[in-house]
């Protein structure tokens, strides 16, 4: 409409921001698992609903597990017996995952992954001497004596998924690299990924022609409390010989501040940042509580700080958080949760991360450029505006307060009139 009451007058500055590459959950093998018991006509309905473009949210980013994670159905890698020459597609993949991938993408052919691995294949772990074998999946180091055999791990592992039509965006080289305690887990100080990357990885990608691109880090803002990991992927960036090889770093939230981002890009505003896990579950689950405060943190915390797209924990798993591995999280809840005794669409409980991921999904796509804006702020009252590749521009609101409250978009001729509920998260698109 012409006009806007100024008091609530948003307009540009011309400032810009990076592009968005989208948001999402991880389809881990236990999503997978739930999906597949669905009848075919409800699985393909809720997947259209989530990844449809038109029809539904249009998310376009997920998260997938390179080999087995604490929400599989066993600890596995796709390289269980020593030598390369056993790699191969590992079957429980080839039962859940490959399935499911198949389905989303014949959704949303534009889907891009983040992979992750929790563990390098048991041969190759070592353990804190760096020389003993370390056959356990929980814990343990990568031995350097295997970077090679790793590297090309990696690189046969995202050469098959894309041979199999499935775009592989980034890769993390190690989930939670400071956590030892995870049912797959692999310990990986910043001078072991640093050495990893310049050694080993970074160039094998590079000789194989690999447009994925790799992520540093992929743990919490605190680090895990862990001092001399203080700052990890910092350092790796500093290091000429390895941070060539870097385009990012990725994030957790299970301990400290978002606002740690802001020094990561101060120090290296060429690099990129994603957010890559998030859960919720019986230890703090209220529906309202998590919706804002995530959407707060998670997104708008991210893409206010210079990020690129989020990925949260499972899609799916069922009213009792299965199916998960023994010293993996057994008091989670998927973005959706399923009744196992009908496995019907009419029993999908959708959880704040659905509705968090919904919001943004649905009116950012892909390529979507954070804008820069002046105005009318106000206490408890956040919002971002972006303008799509089609030239379609769009809103993220939240209002944290007690109040209504209301909000007019300048972006030319024209101004966008909103009106926020309390305690209300509110996402607008609109074209000029």
């Amino acid at each position: 409409r012409p006009g806007a009451a100024a008091a609530f007058r948003v307009t540009l500055t011309g400032e810009t921001f990076p592009s968005v590459d989208g948001f999402g959950m991880a389809i881990t093998q236990a999503s997978c698992y739930n999906l597949l018991k669905m009848p075919s006509a409800d699985r393909t309905a809720l997947l259209k609903e989530i990844f449809d473009r038109e029809s539904g949210l249009g998310s376009s980013l997920v998260r997938v597990c390179i080999g087995g994670s604490d929400f599989s159905l066993d600890e596995f890698s796709w390289c269980d017996e020593p030598g390369l020459e056993h790699f191969g597609v590992h079957p429980l993949d080839e039962q859940y995952l490959f399935p499911v991938l198949n389905e989303i993408y014949a959704i949303n052919p534009d889907v891009q992954i983040i992979a992750s691995p929790w563990s390098a294949p048991l041969w190759m772990k070592v353990g804190e001497d760096g020389r003993t074998p370390h056959n356990n999946w929980v814990a343990g180091h990568l031995g350097e004596a295997y970077y090679q055999d790793y590297a090309r791990y990696f690189v046969r592992w995202i050469q098959e998924m894309e041979h199999r039509g499935y775009r592989i965006m980034a890769v993390t080289l190690q989930n939670e690299p400071l956590h030892r305690g995870n049912s797959m887990s692999t310990y990986m100080s910043w001078q072991e990924q640093s050495n990893f990357i310049k050694r080993a990885v970074g160039p094998a990608f590079a000789a194989a022609g690999l447009k994925t691109r790799i992520l540093l880090y992929d743990h919490n803002y605190n680090y895990d409390d862990n001092g001399p990991q203080q700052d990890y992927p910092l350092h790796i960036f500093e290091d000429p010989e390895a941070g060539r090889y870097a385009a990012g770093s990725a994030w957790h939230n299970y301990g400290g501040s978002p606002s740690v981002l802001d020094g990561v890009h101060a120090r290296f505003p060429d690099k990129d940042i994603y957010f890559t896990e998030a859960s919720i579950g019986t230890w703090n689950y209220s529906f309202e509580d998590c919706l804002i405060n995530d959407f707060r943190d998670i997104f708008l915390g991210t893409l206010g700080r210079w990020g690129r797209g989020v990925t949260l924990w499972n899609l799916m798993l069922d009213y009792q958080g299965k199916p998960f591995r023994p010293k993996g999280c057994s008091t989670c809840y998927g973005a959706v949760s399923i009744d196992s005794a009908s496995y019907s669409l009419e029993s999908v409980v959708r959880n704040s991360h659905y509705y968090d991921v919904a919001h943004c999904s649905k009116v950012l796509r892909p390529g979507a450029v954070r804008l820069g804006t002046s105005g009318y702020t106000a206490a408890g009252l956040t919002y971002q505006l972006y303008r799509n590749p089609d030239g379609s521009l769009a809103a993220l609101i939240l209002n944290e307060t007690g109040s209504d409250a209301q909000l007019s978009f300048v972006t030319g001729k024209y101004s966008v009139a909103c009106r926020i509920p309390a305690r209300a998260v509110q996402s607008v698109i609109w074209q000029e």
